[in-house]
């Protein structure tokens, strides 16, 4: 759990005023975010009872007629860069990459630590002014922010996640705190669109009222016009993804479209049918990208987006570029234009992409500026989406001890202070990471080859492995990996697959 430093007091440590700001805030939405964590509970542990999610029952949000209109500033999102708020060269790149849409992340690809956190904020805020800079020193220069029409999102913390050391010993939401600081601190005259908030890891139409009435305050208290906050919102949980339209509906006042993070998703759906032996999943680089439980969720959400006038936009292509190798970089262009075209395909409006020499492909695949006056011919409104992944990819002995090899490599990242790391090829974050941890725990559950004692062989072999690759190690090297390997093997064993 992020927390702050020790000595840390709201009224001198943040800016002036900001506590009496923040206080009221969070006697109103604190405890309304820890029932919401609470109800998440009791939905998993009712699933691996064997009570899963469903559609919800007709209501105003399935059967009236609404429409969210949708600014002509946002209209194109053919593509969405997104990168941790924490690394101001990354920003800087990403923002002058052409791409219609960037996301500065203070969530899963950032470590979740108050230096990180505060870092993240400081350079949100210059990106919102257009001030951010780097030190190029390959070519010896200061570059900045070139003006366009980008615009930019802010990812904050989701309602998952609690904020310690800034209420004395109570804990605050993260997601408050995160919003609550960036709105306080904001000139919002400066700005060239409104405030734009990207909401993760929801797992009800319910929790769309505790963002509405957030942002409802924020505009109140601060005197903004209607229309200052504008929101995104993600569908990776598998209980979202049969609550899309009454989220939506919930959050019409705000909301401009839905993203499948179909990471998150995947490890979800995982988390959600853990208890499952025809759920075991094959080595994820394996699984082919219109698996029918990413491809029928990928054709409903343009179905509902569309229905109300709102946006769809598919999630991150893994395998990255790379201007060193040719191979790579062909491989994961190639890749990616494919991926790019099914999500097109589907009717969806714009992708998620991590590295500005994705951007150009990413675009290329979408009309212009989207496709919401269409909508796919379904079959049903309710499609099945847990389609069991039969005959599906391959699961073998080889991916699990990749599997083993990428969560102590992440882990030992996360101890640098990295949310994302390069690996392989890939570009893993904590949503991939929380899959292979899943995809082991799996194998590891049901009767075949795994067990603990040989899973920690496993782990023995592959950190040996992975450390006498490195080139010259310090003992504080290896002791870093080691810890990454304790850390990422106790999770498996304990359970621990919420996405923390």
């Amino acid at each position: 759990m992020n927390v702050a430093p020790a000595g840390f007091t709201l009224h001198r440590d943040l800016p002036a005023g900001f506590a009496e700001f923040f206080l009221p805030l969070h006697e109103e939405f604190t405890p309304w975010q820890q029932r919401r964590a609470h109800a998440r509970a009791e939905v998993l542990a009712r699933a691996h009872a064997g009570t899963l999610p469903t559609y919800l029952p007709p209501s105003e949000a399935t059967t009236t007629a609404w429409r969210i209109e949708l600014p002509s500033w946002c209209a194109d999102q053919r593509n969405q860069m997104t990168g941790p708020a924490d690394d101001a060269e990354l920003v800087v790149k990403m923002l002058n990459s052409g791409a219609p849409g960037v996301m500065l992340d203070l969530e899963d690809s950032m470590v979740n630590t108050w230096e990180h956190l505060m870092l993240g904020h400081d350079n949100v805020l210059a990106a919102l002014y257009g001030e951010l800079t780097y030190d190029d020193r390959r070519r010896g220069k200061t570059v900045g922010i070139t003006p366009s029409d980008t615009v930019i999102f802010n990812r904050v913390r989701g309602l998952h996640l609690s904020q310690a050391g800034v209420v004395g010993p109570d804990l605050t939401s993260a997601s408050l705190f995160d919003v609550a600081l960036l709105v306080y601190r904001l000139d919002y005259g400066r700005l060239k669109h409104p405030l734009c908030i990207y909401i993760p890891k929801s797992e009800s139409a319910e929790e769309a009222l505790w963002w509405k009435a957030l942002f409802d305050r924020a505009i109140e208290i601060k005197g903004w016009e209607p229309g200052s906050i504008r929101a995104m919102a993600l569908v990776e949980s598998h209980p979202l993804a049969y609550q899309m339209e009454e989220f939506l509906f919930n959050l019409r006042e705000y909301i401009i479209g839905l993203n499948l993070g179909r990471w998150d998703y995947m490890a979800s759906l995982i988390h959600y049918n853990l208890h499952d032996p025809a759920w075991l999943l094959p080595d994820r680089n394996t699984i082919p990208l219109d698996v029918p439980f990413f491809q029928n969720l990928r054709t409903l959400m343009p179905e509902i987006t569309h229905k109300h006038g709102a946006l769809a936009i598919g999630g991150m292509t893994a395998l990255y570029p790379s201007r060193e190798d040719a191979e790579l970089n062909e491989r994961a262009l190639s890749v990616l234009e494919r991926d790019k075209k099914n999500e097109a395909s589907c009717l969806m409006d714009g992708a998620w992409t991590g590295h500005p020499d994705q951007n150009a492909i990413a675009v290329a695949q979408f009309p212009q500026p989207n496709q919401i006056d269409r909508r796919p011919e379904l079959a049903t409104v309710h499609p099945d989406l847990r389609p069991v992944p039969a005959g599906v990819g391959s699961a073998t002995i080889d991916g699990t001890r990749a599997a083993v090899r990428t969560v102590i490599r992440y882990r030992n990242g996360v101890l640098e202070g990295k949310g994302a790391s390069l690996l392989d090829g890939y570009m893993e974050d904590l949503a991939t990471d929380r899959i292979y941890r899943l995809m082991i725990a799996q194998r590891l559950r049901f009767p075949g080859p795994y067990t603990p004692s040989s899973l920690a062989r496993i782990f023995d072999e592959e950190l040996a492995r992975i450390v006498d690759a490195l080139d010259a190690p310090t003992p504080e090297t290896r002791a870093r990996y080691r810890r990454a390997r304790e850390l990422s093997e106790q999770m498996i064993l304990t359970g621990a697959f919420d996405p923390t």
